[in-house]
């Protein structure tokens, strides 16, 4: 589970990889004219503000009292964002499934995915009930485990998530806890067992992965009303772009090679956390938000940055390294007091060049030899 998570928050930290590369590299101060405008994603679109307001679904129930109190009115929230972490020092990053499979770029994705794995897509849908291109809206990676929502009520999911000889049973309200178990012959005739990722179903809409009992039940008190008082790491506000979320300084650390250990030291010494907003809806486009609480040592890194990638950008134009400067054309730091905010883009049609082979037959199986 460590590996994928991994796997999820490169999108997350590639920023960071290629700044730590152009940090290297010095730093100038003329700008190459932009091709052409890329819409960077900076707060909430019309469909994006009605698709929060749409998913404030589940009603907290309220505690009996004595009728001493007064009762207020409890507000619908929306289940995903009551599930995140709380607290300071926490990632959470939400890959809008849904709404990138319908983008542009999700559609060449899954053009290519079709082309060359479409069987095994539709092995999962038989034997689970569930269709990814469908019923999948919204995953989670977070420190903890994988949060997933969608529609997930199809007996067939329930029937595999309760076998194996898994432990399971009712949690709290709406939810359901799979302890599941793994065995496996040995050759002396012994049996080997191991637990699973433990998983809690919630009301048929959300999926838990965690790696404890404990750990998946605290993601369903959160949810339920039983967690800490305090907001979510992801406020509704900020859930724009089809990939979204707040990237811990540690996590970030933890991306960098080993020769780059000054500079993640030196970002974790400026930054409190990053806030990422990535849009894919035509071109590839990302913001990451970086915040500190000492704003000179946050604008010194800002200044830093944009200065590096200037001079990277001109590099790449004159050695005639046509992806690089590509993607530099689109690089800028834009400071704000104690924070600062990188943006980046790859525009579509660089992305089509990259998924050509996509188009391509697969290679065929090779033939059998003959007896």
């Amino acid at each position: 589970m460590q590996r994928r998570r991994g796997l999820w928050l490169v999108f997350a930290v590639v920023l960071f990889g290629l700044a730590a590369w152009l940090m290297l590299s010095g730093q100038g101060e003329e700008e190459a004219p932009r091709p052409q405008k890329v819409a960077f994603p900076n707060r909430l679109r019309k469909e994006e503000r009605e698709r929060m307001e749409r998913r404030r679904t589940y009603v907290m129930p309220t505690p009996v009292d004595a009728g001493t109190e007064e009762k207020k009115p409890v507000q619908p929230s929306d289940p995903v964002l009551a599930a995140l972490p709380r607290g300071k020092g926490k990632t959470a990053m939400v890959i809008e499934a849904n709404a990138l499979r319908h983008s542009p770029i999700g559609e060449l994705l899954l053009e290519c995915m079709m082309r060359r794995g479409g069987n095994d897509l539709e092995r999962f849908k038989e034997e689970t009930g569930v269709d990814p291109l469908k019923d999948l809206d919204r995953l989670v990676i977070t420190d903890d485990g994988v949060i997933v929502s969608g529609n997930f009520g199809d007996k067939r999911l329930k029937d595999m998530l309760s076998g194996r000889g898994a432990t399971n049973y009712d949690y709290g309200d709406e939810a359901r806890i799979f302890e599941p178990n793994f065995e496996r012959d040995l050759p002396d005739g012994g049996v080997a067992r191991r637990n699973g990722p433990q998983v809690a179903m919630w009301n048929d809409q959300m999926l838990v992965f965690g790696r404890s009992p404990d750990g998946v039940k605290q993601v369903i008190d959160r949810v339920e009303g039983r967690g800490p008082n305090e907001p979510p790491v992801i406020s509704e506000g900020s859930t724009y772009g089809e990939m979204y979320g707040v990237v811990s300084v540690e996590q970030l650390k933890k991306m960098f090679p080993p020769d780059q250990h000054e500079l993640a030291m030196k970002l974790a010494e400026v930054a409190e956390n990053v806030e990422l907003h990535m849009d894919a809806r035509s071109d590839f486009a990302m913001t990451a938000q970086v915040r500190g609480a000492d704003e000179a040592k946050v604008t010194d890194l800002g200044k830093s940055l944009g200065g590096a990638l200037s001079l990277a950008r001109m590099k790449a134009q004159a050695e005639g390294e046509t992806e690089l400067a590509q993607l530099l054309d689109f690089a800028k730091v834009k400071p704000d007091g104690d924070s600062f905010k990188l943006e980046l883009a790859v525009p579509l049609e660089v992305i089509k060049q990259q998924l050509a082979f996509c188009r391509e037959e697969p290679p065929a199986p090779p033939t059998p030899p003959s007896r």
